[in-house]
């Protein structure tokens, strides 16, 4: 029998002729360099913001919330231009998007200076019986422009001024009736400038007014 040829290393060998063992699932081993960048890498930061996309719908939602909230405020009360403007820049949104509000709104006839002028006009003339100076005021404090003023006030005259002054005075008169006249003109006549009538107005209709109240006879003929 021919004994084989034996060599006392082969076991020793054996290993270096096997493939190279691969991890089924791409296992590798976690080195120094790895282990530095997850810790260096944060999950959130302050400093970012959100997407663009995200940014600009969050911008067209607060857009339309204004413009809602605006005409909700209109429903309610006449505002002039520069109170809703006013009322528009609370709602943090961009001045370029209150223009366009601005814009939609005054095309609409939701806001209109010069009708709110009427109104305040019609307001103080019929029912709380006030001057020029009151009116003209009380349009001022509703940021309606001086132009806008002018325009709505040029449609009365002084005649006309001195017919209102002398109707209040008038009623407010008879309660005076008691009154030593000195003290009873200096009265009316305060009651007359807090209505807004202008100085000369107001020292003609106080002494027309308590003239009428001490001469009634005369005062009816002169009428008749």
């Amino acid at each position: 029998m021919t004994e084989q040829p034996h060599s006392g290393a082969g076991s020793a060998a054996e290993p270096a002729d096997l493939a190279p063992v691969i991890s089924l699932f791409g296992h590798r081993e976690r080195t120094a360099d790895d282990v530095a960048s997850a810790q260096e890498t944060p999950s959130w930061h302050p400093a970012w913001v959100a997407d663009p996309l995200e940014r600009a719908e969050d911008d067209d939602e607060a857009v339309e919330a204004a413009e809602r909230a605006l005409i909700k405020r209109l429903r309610a009360r006449q505002l002039s231009c520069r109170e809703a403007r006013g009322f528009l820049s609370e709602q943090e949104i961009a001045g370029d998007a209150i223009d366009r509000i601005m814009d939609v709104c005054v095309a609409r006839g939701y806001l209109d200076d010069m009708r709110l002028a009427e109104q305040i006009l019609h307001v103080g003339l019929d029912r709380k019986k006030q001057g020029r100076r009151a009116i003209s005021q009380a349009m001022t404090a509703r940021g309606l422009p001086r132009d806008v003023v002018d325009e709505a006030m040029a449609v009365l005259d002084e005649d006309d001024e001195l017919e209102r002054a002398h109707e209040f005075a008038r009623t407010k008169a008879r309660s005076l009736q008691n009154v030593e006249r000195d003290a009873a003109l200096r009265r009316l006549m305060g009651q007359l400038a807090r209505r807004g009538f202008s100085g000369a107005v107001v020292g003609t209709a106080a002494r027309v007014a308590l003239d009428e109240l001490a001469s009634p006879q005369k005062v009816r003929f002169l009428e008749s």
